[in-house]
């Protein structure tokens, strides 16, 4: 009794710094693969052992109490923790199962095919499928393990979890810049031949996303011409096509060769200034039931090694 009673303690912890760090408890629930009703359990739980409100709750936000605020820089270690010695022993699993990942062409190609092979190494046994998934993929019909995805493709029947936030740059070739002139802000692109992105699911153009000052906005871009594949916006955003919204994995390469050049100044950001956006990469599972061993090493070890690279 004493250890289920820990066990719930620590879960109930669990769900207490991942309401407070995600903002809201749908969120919270999402990447806990639970419902927002047992989260709220779980925590009102919590509050009666400790005898102290930890959450003011109203009908449109909830914010940390003072005794909420001193309990969660004394806990919020402990998940941390607990996934360090989790990825501890799973590292000396031996797994041998097949373990099928799905993610966007782009993602596979730029990020996980690279990384795949040291994930591999370390577990020899496994056989690994990277499938290409523009399309809805479906996990049970096609029997996916796990989908690697960015917000644009994030379903309600799955479970997600941020894995990874990479920048987004604002690209053109210096061939066009010098005959188009630069924008200076984001306002400015209504007036210059933009290369944007269809989403192959359900036809519309991914909004050019940024933020200045802490408001979030879309930019008003000019479609000049229009791919469903990230690599060919590159491509045509090379040969002076005009300007493109590129995943730093795409863009990097290309502006280190003198081919791309990034716009507004991205990497010395000043007050009132408009910032790209990140890209947020989500591991998606059916639900928490799915978080196999297998599917849960590989988590771990994109976690860590996407936000190295």
């Amino acid at each position: 009794m004493l250890l289920g009673n820990a066990v719930n303690i620590v879960g109930a912890i669990t769900n207490f710094t991942c309401v407070v760090e995600s903002g809201t408890l749908a969120s919270a629930a999402r990447s806990l693969g639970v419902s927002a009703a047992s989260v709220s359990q779980n925590i009102a739980r919590l509050e009666e052992h400790l005898g102290v409100r930890l959450l003011a709750r109203t009908t449109r936000q909830m914010a940390l109490t003072e005794a909420g605020r001193v309990y969660y820089d004394k806990v919020r270690h402990i998940p941390r923790e607990l996934d360090l010695a989790k990825q501890a022993v799973d590292k000396g699993l031996d797994l041998q199962e097949h373990l099928t990942i799905a993610t966007l062409s782009s993602v596979g190609r730029h990020l996980l095919a690279p990384l795949l092979p040291a994930f591999g190494r370390r577990y020899p046994r496994l056989a690994i499928e990277l499938v290409s998934a523009n399309h809805r993929a479906d996990h049970l019909r096609e029997k996916i393990d796990v989908s690697i995805r960015i917000a644009a493709q994030l379903d309600d029947r799955l479970v997600a979890r941020v894995i990874a936030s990479r920048p987004f740059l604002i690209c053109a070739s210096p061939a066009y810049l010098k005959d188009a002139g630069t924008p200076t802000s984001p306002e400015e692109l209504r007036s210059h031949a933009c290369l944007v992105l269809r989403y192959a699911t359900n036809g519309r153009f991914l909004p050019w996303e940024f933020v200045r000052d802490g408001v979030h906005f879309d930019a008003p871009v000019n479609p000049s011409m229009i791919s469903d594949d990230i690599d060919m916006l590159a491509q045509m955003a090379v040969n002076g096509g005009g300007i493109t919204r590129l995943a730093d994995f795409v863009a990097q390469p290309l502006i280190e060769r003198g081919l791309l050049v990034t716009l507004f100044d991205q990497l010395h950001q000043t007050a009132g200034q408009a910032m790209p956006e990140p890209m947020q990469i989500f591991a998606c599972v059916t639900d928490h039931t799915s978080l196999t061993p297998k599917v849960r090493a590989l988590i771990d070890y994109l976690k860590e090694a996407l936000n190295q690279c």
